[in-house]
């Protein structure tokens, strides 16, 4: 088991660095920059920006310059935002983005699971047909219609929440509700298919069958035996769900004014800020990478008939 962990985290490496050289030159190679404007600056000013920042170098020294500058984690200058570098933005935001997804994704697990189970011990019952068909519209609507509804419902008609801000920005609590409840939704919807499908078919096995036949009570059955088995799947989606639910904070930051990352990336994208890109492309992979790692190494603890040589 420790050699393939040491071998799977090493294994990460290489794939981080087919991401940054791909990203790279995708960026670079696009039309426009981050100094083009719809009047154009004169030649030699132009001409003194790119050599500031080393874009008179020719792709593959910026490329070499840009790789030596990550190894030393220096994420480089922010070419629109002049205040401060790529890292002080990034490590600002981060925080906000991940306390956003990490309280999603907690609340998705907590009322996906229970949903599932309670579908699939009730199958066919009215409330098996009414989660189901909560989840199929959690997974049906979109963030940026969710969202607005919510606004417009619980702050602007009833006037129970704010409109936008952050817990970890003015310490309200209350700003917090709408947007993790936004971003909460899909995931939810998602776990409580996955989890009530995975649930069905571990209640037909064997085991199950022989532990009910030794008279073990329904709660044990269900959390000592039927849980560990059904759970494998949910657990396989989590790596990319965690990733996912963090990039998927840039609707809902945006909407919700949250002060997370996602805003950093979509003005990155607008001013083709390409430092500023990169540094946000570089965060979301190594938290899917590093998600997935955690995923396949808790499948050898939870699931004893996978055999890591």
């Amino acid at each position: 088991m420790t050699k393939y962990v040491i071998r799977r985290f090493l294994g990460l490496l290489p794939t981080l660095f087919i991401i940054i050289t791909i990203s790279f030159f995708i960026i670079r190679v696009a039309p426009g920059g981050p100094f083009s404007r719809e009047k154009a600056l004169p030649k030699q000013i132009l001409e003194n920006i790119e050599k500031k920042y080393h874009l008179d170098e020719p792709l593959i020294v910026q490329y070499g310059r840009y790789l030596l500058d990550i190894l030393r984690g220096d994420l480089g200058p922010s070419f629109r935002y002049k205040d401060h570098d790529v890292n002080y933005y990034i490590l600002n935001a981060l925080p906000d983005s991940m306390v956003l997804g990490l309280m999603s994704l907690c609340l998705a697990l907590l009322l996906g699971i229970s949903t599932g189970i309670v579908s699939a011990t009730r199958q066919n019952s009215v409330l098996d047909y009414s989660s189901m068909a909560v989840a199929v519209i959690g997974i049906s609507i979109p963030l940026f219609v969710v969202g607005p509804v919510l606004m417009y419902i619980f702050a602007i008609r009833l006037d129970l929440l704010p409109t936008s801000g952050w817990i970890m920005a003015d310490g309200s609590w209350k700003t917090a509700i709408m947007p993790v409840a936004t971003l909460t939704l899909p995931y939810f919807a998602y776990l409580a298919r996955l989890s009530r499908a995975s649930i069905l078919e571990t209640l037909r096995s064997d085991y199950v069958r022989t532990a009910r036949a030794k008279g073990l009570s329904p709660s044990v059955i269900m959390f000592k035996h039927i849980l560990k088995g059904a759970l494998l799947p949910v657990v396989s989606y989590l790596g990319p769900a965690f990733a996912n639910i963090v990039t998927g904070s840039i609707v809902v930051e945006t909407i919700f004014r949250v002060p997370g990352l996602g805003i950093f990336f979509i003005q990155s994208a607008i001013n083709r800020d390409y430092t500023l890109i990169m540094g946000t492309v570089i965060v979301y992979s190594v938290i899917l990478l590093i998600m997935n790692f955690i995923v396949d190494i808790a499948y050898g603890f939870m699931d004893p008939r996978i055999s890591y040589t």
